[in-house]
């Protein structure tokens, strides 16, 4: 729950602009981590890629038999034209099972690195979404909910497609690089110089791409969570937006935004445009110089047509890894912008933890004290100042006061969402910091002014599913509080689907939902946010308040209230006001003393009845 500061949107342009290296070892060895527990099919993968490589090095070099010991011979008259193709035979049934070993090889490959990359990357989009559960409320209030889905969608996407195509990948280019130049060599040295002479080309041109695309990276990345954050704030507020006709203002804005991205991506195009035929003119030149510097020797007899035509196709296959290395560095670029963003998340620490000895409750109570309690949402600008009080177990407390006089903080801070700054808050005792989280929040249902509802069935939002909360259960929870009523008119009673954030139920049918969730769970804390039934009608809002009444029976109950004719039966009603406790007592000794709370309740009586008379 987050306070009522409206700090959700802030930094929304403040994007978190990445300003590491092109390449780091530190991020590259977290993100192998992930690899480990799959690190047996890793090095079965390693050694298919090296069978792969030396199967597409072979089949040039039986093309040089063929033509070195049965096509030449036979066209000079050298041997029989059936003594060659007796040769061709064994050697063209070679060449045709090497090309079926290597495209086995290709295909276990393939398979290997998907299922290992996808099974990776599905153990580090786990852990990203369990680290951000265990996050305090404040990050969330800080952090457009569309910059997180960009962590969890894309950039795991990006990840998943190094994992998958990049490191096993690099690793086999590499090889392949280094077995044919090693053959290039073997089969004949001064030619292989002639190809060796296009590398420093390729490392150079390599480098000049690599400054132009890792900014575009990055660019493209930020923007990306830019629209993503937009988008789903925009979509959200999609009703708001068509109420004050802003439509088209809000197309111009996205339209921008969206401008923003293809320029991005359109730097990261041209320099792949530029790259790619600048390696394919350096592939086509060094072919042309082999060709002179071969037929040189060729005509001298010094060199064989078989050992050219090898090369011609082993040239082919040395310049297709370097150019897919670059397109591999594009990955590990896109890659690495990702795992900074997406591992700087997983470092982000709560601000809330547990105690490393948490105390135990074996039994709650309900006793609520604030003791001398200051609370800033930002540092030094308090919302509550020495707040004071205790709530008995089982008593029924109403706090009222102006807006920002810091109410929703207290229920804020007992379901322990944020830690005081000064002062303590105790349960039954014990200090809320001496507690783990889980075990404060077990004890305290909490009902919103404006109750959240997940797509899925109506009990599945009533039991949450947590699968020890029966059919039994739910139907009771829900009767208890007369939410049965309005259920059992739904086309599938319990188990009729609501869309996401329950957008096809009223305000008061989802206030009602809240409580039977409320009373499914069995909490011995009750915070109850009343401003919903403000904007119900007469019949739900009597349903309400008897559900409520019967919520507050035998627990800890604190009503925010905004509404101070729904409080007068309350045991005790507690007075804030910019920040501090000012009045404490029931509805009729506040009146008496004619302080705060009688001037709240003299102005809402007014604006009632000025209502009515309207």
């Amino acid at each position: 729950m987050a306070h009522g500061g409206g700090g959700a949107g802030v930094g929304f342009f403040q994007e978190d602009e990445i300003l590491g290296k092109a390449y780091d070892a530190r991020l590259m060895r977290r993100l192998l981590g992930y690899l480990r527990p799959y690190r047996g099919l890793v090095v079965v993968a390693l050694v298919i890629l090296l069978g792969l490589s030396l199967a597409d090095v072979a089949p040039p070099i039986i093309a040089k038999f063929i033509v070195d010991n049965a096509i030449a011979p036979a066209v000079s008259h050298e041997i029989p034209a059936d003594e060659g193709f007796a040769r061709l035979g064994p050697l063209a049934l070679l060449y045709i099972a090497v090309l079926l070993v290597s495209s086995g090889f290709r295909y276990a490959q393939s398979m290997l690195a998907s299922y290992v990359g996808q099974n990776a990357m599905y153990d580090l989009r786990v852990g990203l979404f369990g680290h951000l559960e265990g996050l305090s409320l404040s990050f969330f209030d800080r952090n457009p909910v569309g910059r997180l889905m960009t962590r969890i969608t894309n950039d795991i996407d990006a990840l998943t497609d190094m994992v998958t195509q990049g490191v096993v990948a690099i690793f086999g280019d590499v090889v392949v690089i280094v077995v044919i130049a090693v053959v290039l060599a073997i089969l004949d040295w001064r030619l292989a110089l002639v190809t060796y002479a296009a590398v420093p080309i390729l490392i150079a041109m390599t480098m000049y791409f690599r400054r132009m695309m890792r900014e575009s990276f990055r660019a493209i990345r930020i923007r990306l969570a830019r629209v993503n954050a937009y988008l789903n704030e925009n979509i959200s507020g999609m009703a708001i937006l068509q109420l004050f006709t802003r439509e088209r203002r809000s197309f111009e804005e996205f339209d921008a935004l969206n401008t923003d991205l293809l320029n991005a991506n359109q730097g990261g195009i041209r320099a792949m445009a530029l790259f790619i035929p600048a390696v394919q003119f350096t592939r086509a030149g060094t072919s042309a110089a082999l060709f002179i510097a071969a037929g040189y020797w060729i005509l001298g007899g010094q060199l064989t047509f078989g050992t050219l035509f090898a090369f011609w196709q082993l040239v082919e296959r040395f310049f297709s890894p370097i150019q897919d290395l670059s397109e591999k560095y594009n990955i590990m670029q896109a890659a690495m912008a990702s795992s900074e963003r997406v591992f700087r998340l997983m470092d982000t620490e709560p601000t809330i933890v547990d105690p490393p000895h948490p105390r135990e409750l074996a039994h709650v109570r309900g006793e609520i004290t604030f003791d001398n309690v200051s609370f800033a949402y930002n540092e030094g600008d308090y919302v509550l100042r020495d707040v004071t009080f205790k709530i008995s177990a089982a008593e029924s407390v109403a706090i009222v006061g102006a807006t920002g006089a810091g109410k929703t903080s207290i229920i804020s801070l007992i379901s322990r969402f944020y830690d005081v700054q000064k002062g303590r808050i105790l349960l039954d005792g014990v200090d809320l910091r001496e507690l783990r989280q889980r075990d404060v929040r077990r004890h305290v249902g909490v009902v919103l002014q404006d109750p959240f509802i997940f797509a899925g069935t109506v009990a599945s939002n009533i039991r949450l599913n947590n699968e020890a909360i029966g059919d039994q259960q739910v139907r009771a929870a829900a009767t208890f509080v007369n939410a049965d009523k309005f259920i059992e008119k739904l086309p599938h009673g319990y188990e009729t689907v609501v869309t996401e954030r329950g957008s096809t139920l009223s305000v008061g049918q989802k206030q009602l939902l809240a409580f039977a969730r409320a009373i499914a769970f069995n909490p011995e804390i009750l915070l109850v946010l009343d401003e919903a039934t403000s904007s119900v009608d007469t019949e739900t809002e009597h349903l309400i308040q008897d559900a409520l009444a019967k919520l507050m029976v035998g627990r800890t109950s604190i009503i925010i209230a905004h509404r101070l004719s729904t409080i007068q039966n309350v045991d005790r009603i507690i007075v804030l006001h910019k920040g501090r406790v000012v009045e404490m007592g029931t509805h009729r000794d506040l009146l008496a003393q004619r302080g705060v709370y009688h001037r709240l309740y003299e102005l809402q009586y007014r604006a009632h009845e000025a209502g009515a008379s309207a």
